[in-house]
């Protein structure tokens, strides 16, 4: 009898091909069972029972580890596991900035999309005391790392790519704010501004801001208004920068007593300290569905926690047995043992069980997986830290008195005091665009659909693009079951109130120790004004980020409807999964 193909669209059998497809590997399955050997191997026992399980967690696209691992596990190259990672604090004199140049050029070339804080460099127009040589600014540096990473092909079809963020205190911020408004410039980063909360407060009163650098005299100030202006405009005339609310970031850490974190990966999911790793995967929602599209569909939560406790014990072996492109990388890995496991698919799930993304029937199913997938994740690390033992950094009340970890259930919170957790970290939604469409375009991470149809445009490794037609996964499984027209729960994101995107990111966010990454689409008609309260929502609400996309002239589309209108997501060339 044949086997029934995996791949319902050829998009998803290119991307399989061009990125993760190994030597001899006649479909996907092998794949499946090259990674689940390779990620075995970590196993002091029972590594074929191991490999079978993980085999089992892989098939049917139930579970989609990060881009890394599919495509790098068992094959022999040199190449990291990890996605993407934050690199060290670059330190303000010139010899320490070409070391962090280098640094992150090493890490590309083995795979790895990296992140930078460049608050530390000091601002244009300075004078540097040892040498009396006049300082030309962070964002002057950034053009340096751009050029760098444009000759780089990080692997295969996949450019590097790169997030900056600066703080919105630092003198240079007016610059970094409005440095993409030209469109050939800083294209391979991503930025973010760190916003603190007593920024956000003095914008709430009106009060002046003041521009400092450490151990210089010369303070400016401005109003706290007029800078979070810019901000706002800036990204709605250029869809960047974003925003990251640094302080909501640390507060909920669980590592706060021993790390302070300023920089995230390039797509925002895993903000990390100095030489930071992502380790990501996604639970596939829609394979966890019950009768799909019927009266009494559901997600069965109970195979759902299951399959999260297998993929807590599978990312924590990835640790061990990948490779690192610098020393400082494996220690921090190894000393933190941090993971991101994460769900995708969940607008298709919901509409296969009949729910309206923006409803609150939608935003209750989502808050009953994310604490399942919680609670199973933090149970196997417990059980990981009682057979392997706890990750080394671990200090028991330190990790019990965070803000994360006071949300935790009482059982939960019993069993890290009693045995100790083998991960620091553990939960993460990423945007799991390039994963998503190798599972026959489920919906990407906790995206609503974007549309039941679309274009989406794909480097290949030649660098020329490709231009494939794209069809919903639950529109698929919906006419491939007799259904005619759309699923009655079905809705496009162009349909849905902006807000609807916040509130299903807040609903989740309380279950999630890292972070989540979350695009809003907004239409190019938004008012400004009601783009701006976006963000100040987004604040209120204790989100630790927010990006908006609204169409502009500046940025290019990856994804779009083949008819005019178009609405853009990040770039899967330049997604870190």
């Amino acid at each position: 009898m044949k086997t029934p193909d995996p791949f319902s669209m050829d998009i998803s059998r290119h991307i399989w091909e061009t990125r993760y497809r190994a030597a001899g590997e006649a479909d996907i399955r092998a794949s499946w069972r090259r990674v689940a050997q390779a990620i075995a191997l970590a196993e002091g026992g029972e590594r074929e029972q191991w490999a079978e399980r993980f085999y089992v967690l892989l098939d049917g696209f139930r579970f989609l580890p990060g881009g890394r691992i599919l495509a790098g596990a068992g094959t022999g190259r040199r190449v990291t596991l990890f996605n993407c990672f934050v690199m060290g604090e670059i330190a303000d004199d010139l010899e320490h900035i070409f070391e962090a140049l280098k640094e992150g050029a090493l890490t590309m070339q083995h795979g790895g999309g990296v992140g930078y804080d460049f608050s530390t460099l000091r601002p244009a127009g300075t004078v540097a005391a040892a040498t009396g040589s006049i300082a030309s600014g962070p964002v002057s540096f950034m053009h340096i790392w751009d050029a760098m990473c444009a000759t780089m092909l990080s692997t295969g079809a996949r450019r590097g790519a790169m997030m900056a963020t600066l703080r919105c205190d630092h003198p240079d911020i007016e610059i970094f704010v409005d440095a993409k408004r030209d469109p050939a410039v800083l294209r391979h980063f991503n930025l973010s501004v760190l916003v603190s909360d007593a920024f956000m407060d003095a914008v709430a009163n009106d009060r002046d801001w003041p521009l400092l650098f450490p151990g210089l005299a010369d303070v400016r100030t401005l109003k706290a208004r007029a800078l979070w202006q810019r901000i706002l405009r800036a990204a709605y005339d250029t869809a960047e920068p974003g925003v990251l609310f640094v302080d909501s970031i640390n507060r909920d850490n669980t590592l706060a007593e021993i790390e302070t974190l300023s920089a995230t990966n390039p797509c925002g999911e895993i903000p990390l300290p100095a030489y930071g790793a992502c380790d990501l995967g996604s639970l596939n929602l829609t394979a966890f569905v019950v009768a799909p599209f019927a009266a009494n569909a559901r997600l069965d939560l109970e195979a759902l926690a299951e399959s999260a406790r297998l993929a807590v014990r599978f990312l924590d072996n990835v640790i061990d047995v990948s490779r690192y492109p610098l020393p400082a990388q494996a220690e921090q890995a190894r000393l933190k043992r941090r993971v991101g496991l994460g769900i995708t698919g969940l607008a298709d799930a919901l509409v296969m069980m009949g729910l309206n993304y923006d409803s609150v029937a939608a935003r209750q199913m989502a808050e009953l997986a994310m604490p399942a997938v919680r609670d199973a994740a933090y149970r196997a690390s417990i059980e990981l830290a009682r057979e392997k033992s706890s990750f080394p950094a671990f200090a028991r009340d330190a990790f019990l008195a965070s803000g994360f970890a006071r949300r935790l259930p009482a059982e939960i919170r019993d069993g890290i005091a009693a045995h100790g957790l083998r991960n620091s970290h553990l939960l993460a939604i990423a945007p799991a665009g390039t994963i998503s469409l190798l599972a026959n375009n489920c919906s990407s991470g906790i995206e609503p659909v974007f549309a039941a149809t679309a274009e989406r445009r794909v480097l290949q490794a030649d660098g020329r693009y490709r231009i494939h037609s794209v069809f919903d996964y639950a529109m698929q499984l919906w006419q491939q079951r007799g259904g005619t027209g759309t699923p009655p729960a079905f809705v496009e994101a162009r349909q849905l109130d902006p807000l609807a995107h916040l509130h299903m990111q807040a609903a989740l966010q309380p279950y999630v120790d890292n972070a989540i990454s979350k695009t809003i689409n907004v239409a190019a008609e938004l008012p400004f004004e009601r783009f701006a309260d976006l963000y100040r929502q987004a604040h209120a609400l204790g989100l630790k980020g927010c990006t908006v996309f609204r169409p502009n002239p500046v940025t290019g589309a990856i994804l779009s409807e083949p008819v005019a209108e178009q609405i853009q997501c990040c770039g899967i060339e330049r997604e870190a999964d």
